[in-house]
């Protein structure tokens, strides 16, 4: 269901269920997936190793945020695997498991942020793979990787850090992909998971961690 976004006190919100469903992910051009996120916010990851909370700024990379925020709000996230998972490194995802919502959100890329914060354990930032590429992959940083911060000359911007359940990043299944400096050649191929989805997935790497469901707790604005 959709989340809506309730004033309590002091400028805290919190999310409430309201009867209207989000757009179909198959449609990101949809009014919804571009509403400005509020200035920070929490959201939720359940996972088999645990829940976990990440507290997003919206100062750190306010675009990253506002797509973090669409996405969350409308469901993209539950159920996918964290298909890279690097110990010392990265735990990655954000690659739908249905080919049409992936194919749908391929292109659909927003321009880069400035960093406004240290790729430090346990923040999270949106992948890319050049100039203004982000798109919906994100990745958890399982250790310090400052380096990350200027990458090309621009670097990559977290968008918030885990302040609940950081130790259910270190539980993340790494056996597909191999320690940092050291990836494994046979592990998950994005190309494939583009082509196949979920399948592909489940028939080659069944146990991969996954989150099970990413909802928006509380924001504040």
């Amino acid at each position: 269901m959709k989340q809506c976004l309730r004033l309590l006190s002091a400028g805290l919100v919190v999310a409430a269920a309201c009867a209207t469903p989000p757009p179909p992910l198959t449609l990101p051009g949809d009014p919804f997936f571009s509403v400005a996120a509020p200035d920070s916010f929490d959201v939720e990851l359940r996972t088999a190793k645990g829940p976990l909370v990440v507290r997003v700024r919206r100062d750190w990379a306010p675009r990253g945020a506002d797509r973090f925020h669409a996405l969350v709000r409308g469901g993209f996230y539950d159920g996918q695997a964290f298909f890279r998972v690097i110990r010392g490194f990265v735990a990655q995802f954000g690659l739908h498991g249905d080919a049409a919502v992936a194919e749908a959100w391929r292109e659909r890329t927003i321009p880069d942020d400035t960093v406004g914060a240290e790729n430090v354990r346990g923040t999270l930032t949106f992948a890319r793979s050049g100039q203004d590429s982000r798109t919906t992959q994100l990745f958890f940083n399982l250790g310090d990787n400052r380096r990350l911060d200027t990458t090309d000359g621009f670097g990559f911007a977290p968008i918030g850090r885990v302040v609940e359940g950081l130790p259910v990043l270190d539980a993340l299944n790494p056996e597909y992909s191999g320690p940092a400096g050291r990836e494994l050649p046979d592990g998950p191929h994005q190309d494939s998971i583009w082509a196949r989805g979920e399948a592909y997935l489940v028939e080659k790497f069944p146990n991969l961690d996954r989150i099970e469901r990413a909802r928006v707790v509380r924001s504040w604005d």
